[in-house]
């Protein structure tokens, strides 16, 4: 059984899947170094579907700053390592506004309440959320295809290559949601050893809910979500208290274990990357990096080494 890292990528328009992917892996190896680990990546493939949404990639060579096709955040290496900062103050307002959104923005029975979310809000700053939930139709030569579908397709490909693989999933922003979907809906049985997720708005009670809608439960006090069966080993979740997609941070609280016993393990990492003197807490790139995130990958890298070592010290120490 090979190893292979799987990474989805999250909303927006990106550059080339060829330049993302890129990227991706040099974000993954700095991570690796900064905590000592100078070594080979099993192979890693990105599930690039920006291409669904967008007619034309992100292009590095634009200059102007106003051209819908301008590549404003580009790989940068990080200029330092450390490990999550908690900002105890803002720990403790996201933690109340965390208690208090399902109350505000859910109905008694958990049902979303629209009047506290208005569909503006969804269209101006979510348009890629927007085309998934509404399974927007794209004309695509003549033919009129769906959005969500066709985002689910692309991932189920993927990951059904490698169904006789072991499986580090890492799911970036919005593509953590799809990732979601996709083992709870599309493939329960598909075996993944560890699931990360990387700036989640997994916690957020819309998406929460949207997701309930489509399981057709009802939410309360005793039933939650659950991590999606097929993940065998670990679901960890890494968020900086700075980025406003995760706001709902925690996602320990939100959902259930599974058969395996598996429930999702929150990290607070500090997101370092900046360019042009501009911090971005939600960047991929930046959570790729940290060193509580890299240590998770290690331990998955090296698991068959330790396995084997393990059999030999049995054999040699009865």
């Amino acid at each position: 059984m090979a190893k292979i890292i799987i990474g989805i990528h999250g909303l927006g328009n990106k550059p080339s899947k060829e330049i993302l992917e890129d990227w991706w892996r040099k974000s993954i190896l700095e991570g690796l170094k900064n905590i000592g680990q100078d070594t080979e990546l099993p192979k890693f493939e990105l599930i690039y579907w920006a291409d669904i949404l967008y007619e034309k990639p992100l292009n590095g060579s634009i200059v102007d700053k106003k051209h819908p096709l301008y590549l404003s955040d580009k790989y940068v290496a990080g200029k330092e390592t450390k490990k999550g900062v908690n900002h105890e103050w803002r720990k403790k307002i996201l933690d109340w506004y965390d208690e208090a959104a399902d109350k505000i923005f859910l109905n008694e029975d958990m049902t979303l309440n629209y009047s506290f979310i208005p569909d503006t809000i969804i269209h101006n700053y979510f348009k890629d959320l927007e085309s998934y939930y509404l399974n927007n139709k794209i004309d695509s030569g003549g033919t009129i295809l769906l959005a969500r579908d066709l985002i689910r397709n692309r991932v189920i490909e993927i990951l059904k290559k490698y169904k006789k693989d072991d499986i580090f999933l890492i799911a970036h922003s919005m593509g953590s949601i799809i990732a979601f979907d996709v083992l709870t809906f599309n493939l329960p049985k598909l075996k993944v050893n560890t699931f990360a997720t990387i700036g989640s708005p997994l916690g957020i009670p819309f998406v929460r809910s949207k997701i309930a809608q489509e399981k057709k439960v009802v939410l309360n006090e005793d039933v939650k979500l659950k991590t999606p069966h097929g993940v065998q080993n670990k679901w960890c979740n890494f968020s900086d208290l700075e980025d406003v997609v995760a706001i709902n941070y925690s996602l320990e609280n939100d959902f259930d274990e599974n058969k395996s016993g598996i429930k999702a393990v929150d990290s607070i990492v500090n997101n370092n990357y900046e360019i042009n003197n501009e911090k971005n807490p939600h960047k991929s790139f930046g959570y790729l990096r940290t060193p509580e995130f890299s240590n998770v990958l290690l331990e998955f890298i090296q698991q068959k080494e330790k396995r084997f070592l393990q059999k030999v010290k049995d054999f040699f120490i009865p």
